[in-house]
């Protein structure tokens, strides 16, 4: 009686104490190949979201651009899905200035120096990021379909999404670090990796003209 009372004791405070266990089986396609090799798409651009297990319920959608790219934003960044959308100011964009984000999860966050290698800024540079509530539903393993549209003087941007896999608890589920939705370079460094990488880009185009 005794070892099972010292077992349900351990059992109670390992589940107080607990961090929320994060999953990464949200999926973006098309996605960046293995780093530093991104993918290129013209904006807007359309992609399928869905889960390889694990439905993701209030799914979030998280924007990542560089400094520039917010500085040179004409408009408002919108994400559009089956009849419905979102849009995003320049003034929604904040800087990442702590190690993780979004700061407000727990478990589905991203690190801020892994986000700076793959939108290929150094780390001494500031990104910015906005992110909130989209789609109709939870992420399901069935594709749905999201477009993100923005002009920008100097176009460079990550797309990643987070979600809960209980639908009353935290957020525990996102896109792998190294999978992001996409990102959308400068003419300059699209040139370049066209040249690297040619061999490897699923999409390359130039950024749609103002």
């Amino acid at each position: 009686m005794r070892k099972k009372l010292i077992l349900f004791m351990i059992v109670t405070l390992l589940t107080i104490v607990s961090p929320v266990f994060a999953i990464k089986t949200i999926r973006i396609e098309p996605h960046a190949l293995d780093p530093p090799n991104p993918i290129m798409l013209e904006s807007p651009a359309t992609f399928n979201i869905s889960v390889t297990e694990h439905t993701a319920y209030n799914p979030q959608i998280l924007l990542v651009m560089t400094e520039a790219c917010k500085l040179g934003l004409t408009g408002n960044v919108l994400v559009e899905w089956n009849g419905a959308s979102t849009s995003f100011s320049a003034a929604a964009f904040v800087k990442a200035d702590t190690s993780f984000i979004p700061p407000s999860t727990t478990g589905a966050d991203y690190q801020v120096s892994s986000l700076k290698d793959h939108i290929g800024v150094p780390h001494s540079e500031d990104i910015y990021y906005a992110y909130g509530s989209f789609l109709s539903g939870p992420i399901t393993e069935t594709n749905q379909t999201f477009t993100v549209s923005l002009t920008s003087t100097a176009t460079r941007m990550l797309v990643y999404a987070i979600g809960k896999t209980d639908q009353s608890g935290e957020f525990d589920n996102s896109v792998p670090n190294t999978r992001p939705g996409f990102v959308v370079p400068e003419p300059g460094s699209l040139i370049l990796a066209l040249a690297s990488f040619s061999a490897f880009v699923l999409y390359a185009v130039k950024r749609k003209k103002a």
